[in-house]
């Protein structure tokens, strides 16, 4: 059964097209991959799927209804912004939300003033409309999702405007996923997701009944999910079965073939044009040679005859020969350090970091005003590290466990609260930051590298060329770059800092495929020692001899391994006795939980407060365990 199908589509943007004579159909159960590079218009083509974009040109069939469909976007723009994270992930669900509200309406109705009979026969129906609709085990299901990724009930009454990125990208997840749609269009749904997230979405993703169209960069995630790729170029698409690999794979063999086909054609074209030469040379020695001889003047044009079909041959074949196959513009950079000859770049001596927060309570002065009191949160305790020449360490740990803050401490940026940090003497450390607010967004990009000493007009336009920025764009202001622009821009302070020590935040979040792999051989040519903080598994899987752990319960631990090792050991590893304790003891938490919410509700108001008591001492304890 087909989804939807697109035939001839096109988008403009500003009087540019972004991309035309796209056609392509989804089939129920397909995991297609929508893929290209940044600009080509994969946003655009979602938004025109679901109808809030108009294309210029072409035909969207949807065969399965909208209202089947679910979508995540990479911002949320309406009202739902303001919402609480609970009710934002609720009010997808239609039906059952709206009875849901009204029994919150009429139970305040009734707590107010007793009520009418009116009001109580009212509450009775949608009470009864709610069983019918399975109310109570949608909550569950709900708040099981929101449990599942990594959303505490501490969350639940938050707005969604104050999430963090990642907060918001599971907090729309969790709404499609109470939901079920049939089809599902994602846009970037990996960004800003730890690797515990990334990994319980990739099963979500491989075990889902329905069908899926996303937009994402990050390789691993296309590798075990896609059914198939989906290319979007400005002239067209085309789609490739299987992952990210069988995709590369494919376009590689393309362009063998293609640089194979086009070596002959140009051997063929070489032939052709000796061959007219040669024929158009007898043909006019033989006829000067004929005179008025008919009989030599006939044999000459023999020679015009097989002159006129070589040509037609040569016109035949520039009409319908291979192109040229071209390179792609990407990014062209290689990382230098300055020398360096000592064996340890930089220690932490038993560092810690500890945030300041203030108490709800506070303490009353002598004047009996209240005043908040302080205390220290920890962040990251009793880390010990050498950082050595030729190390290239991958900090890993959940959001919020620290991995910027560690780098901020590593570059001077932060002062530990407890222990110290020591870089060498002779350690020129290059920062890059994951908000790239380092970035001075009053210069131009052309002046941004002409501050530099010795730095020539020409010589900056030829290193611009080199980083994608060409012509009029050298003269644009940092303020007005795209973030992968902005990307390219902090690349360059790295390509002439001569570092020795690299500390990268999350350094290629905001590029497409292509550059991120100029940038990854740029890295793994680079003879300094790293540490990187990345969700970009292939470029860990790349770059990474030795990994950092943090978010366990035991503090910081160094990984004597590369990324592959690492994953494999995590597979391989059983459940510790007490784990799978912790385990069991959650499940049985659940059937519990979800045996009191599907319970029908007691008549008795102190029966009621009973019950929501053990439901909420039953939903900590869970989150509790989840912890722990």
């Amino acid at each position: 059964m087909f989804i939807l199908k697109a035939k001839n589509l096109q988008k403009e943007w500003n009087g540019t097209t972004l991309f035309s004579n796209v056609s392509f159909d989804v089939r129920e159960g397909d995991r297609l991959a929508l893929f290209g590079r940044n600009g080509v218009g994969k946003t655009s083509l979602l938004q025109g799927l679901l109808g809030r974009l108009p294309f210029e040109g072409g035909e969207v069939q949807r065969l399965l209804p909208v209202r089947e469909w679910g979508w995540l976007d990479q911002h949320v723009l309406d009202g739902s912004q303001d919402r609480p994270l609970l009710e934002f992930v609720q009010v997808g669900c239609g039906e059952v939300y709206a009875v849901k509200r009204e029994m919150e309406r009429l139970q305040a109705e009734l707590r107010a003033n007793g009520g009418t009979a009116g009001s109580l026969e009212s509450y009775s129906e949608a009470y009864e409309r709610y069983l019918v609709l399975d109310g109570y085990a949608w909550e569950v299901q709900v708040e099981k999702t929101l449990g599942r990724l990594n959303l505490p009930p501490e969350l639940w009454p938050l707005p969604f405007s104050a999430l963090s990125g990642g907060q918001k990208t599971r907090a729309q997840l969790a709404s499609i996923l109470v939901r079920e749609p049939r089809f599902v269009l994602l846009d970037e749904p990996t960004n800003h997701l730890d690797t515990d997230s990334l990994l319980w979405l990739e099963e979500w993703a491989r075990d889902y009944t329905g069908t899926i169209l996303y937009v994402s960069h990050d390789r691993t995630f296309i590798d075990r999910t896609a059914t198939a790729v989906l290319e979007l170029e400005p002239d067209g698409c085309r789609i490739y079965p299987g992952g990210y690999t069988e995709f590369r794979n494919q376009k590689e063999l393309e362009l063998r073939s293609q640089e194979a086909l086009y070596k002959k054609q140009e051997r063929e074209r070489e032939e052709l044009l000796e061959s007219i030469r040669r024929y158009s040379e007898w043909f006019q020695q033989a006829h000067h040679a004929a005179g008025q001889n008919d009989f030599l003047r006939a044999k000459s044009k023999k020679n015009v005859s097989r002159l006129h079909a070589k040509e037609t041959a040569l016109q035949r074949l520039e009409k319908d020969g291979v192109e040229k196959p071209r390179e792609k513009a990407g990014l062209k950079m290689r990382l230098e350090e300055a020398a360096f000859e000592a064996s340890t770049l930089l220690r932490c001596e038993n560092v810690g970091f500890a945030y300041a927060i203030a108490s709800r309570e506070g303490e009353a002065d002598e004047g009996g005003a209240v005043r908040p009191t302080q205390s220290l949160q920890p962040l990251v305790s009793g880390l010990d590290l050498a950082v050595r020449r030729g190390d290239r360490i991958a900090v890993l740990g959940p959001n919020g466990s620290g991995k910027s803050t560690l780098l901020k401490l590593m570059t001077g940026q932060l002062v530990p609260t407890e222990g110290r940090v020591v870089p060498h003497p002779q350690t020129r450390i290059g920062y890059f930051a994951q908000e790239l607010d380092d970035l001075d967004e009053d210069m131009t990009i052309l002046d941004s590298l002409l501050v530099l000493p010795g730095m020539t007009q020409s010589y900056a336009r030829t290193i611009l060329g080199c980083f994608l920025f060409s012509r009029e764009d050298v003269f644009k202001t940092i303020r007005d770059l795209s973030m992968g622009e902005k990307c390219r821009v902090a690349f360059l302070k790295l390509f002439f800092g001569q570092a020795n020590l690299l500390v990268l935040d999350e350094p290629t979040n905001y590029l497409d495929v292509d550059t991120r792999e100029r940038v990854e051989q740029a890295l793994e040519g680079y003879p300094g020692a790293m540490i990187l903080v990345t969700h970009d598994r292939y470029l860990a899987r790349k770059t990474a001899n030795r990994l950092l752990l943090l978010g366990g319960t035991s503090g910081p631990r160094l990984y004597e391994g590369t990324y592959e090792e690492y994953e494999a050991d995590r597979r391989e590893r059983p459940l510790s006795g007490e784990e799978q304790l912790r385990a069991n003891r959650r499940e049985q938490l659940g059937f519990r939980l979800t045996a009191l919410m599907s319970s029908p509700e007691p008549e008795e108001a102190e029966e009621r407060e009973r019950l929501m008591a053990e439901v909420r001492d039953l939903r900590h304890r869970i989150a509790e365990l989840a912890k722990e």
